[in-house]
C-alpha cells in the first residue's frame, strides 16, 4: 500500500501557554483526505453502492482527486 498525500490536518488546534503565550501543544485531528472522503460518504450511500469496501474506496478516490486538484493551485 503506497502512502498518499493526506493534505495535512483539517482542523488543527494549537494550545497556548497562558503565561508565555507560546504554543505548547498541537492537536491535528483528522487529515484533509479523511475530511474530503467523509464529505462524499452520504453521496455514495444514497446512490446505493452495496458494499462498504466499495463505498470507502470510492470516497477516498474522490478525496485523492480533490487533493490533487488542490495541489495545482
Amino acid at each position: 500500500m503506497s502512502i498518499k498525500e493526506d493534505g495535512g490536518p483539517a482542523f488543527p488546534v494549537v494550545e497556548m501557554d497562558q503565561v508565555t503565550l507560546r504554543p505548547v501543544d498541537q492537536y491535528t485531528g483528522m487529515t484533509m483526505r479523511d475530511w474530503f472522503a467523509g464529505q462524499f460518504l452520504s453521496t455514495y450511500v444514497a446512490d446505493g453502492i452495496p458494499k462498504a469496501e466499495q463505498i470507502a474506496a470510492a470516497c477516498y478516490e474522490m478525496a485523492d482527486a480533490m487533493l490533487a486538484e488542490r495541489a495545482k493551485r
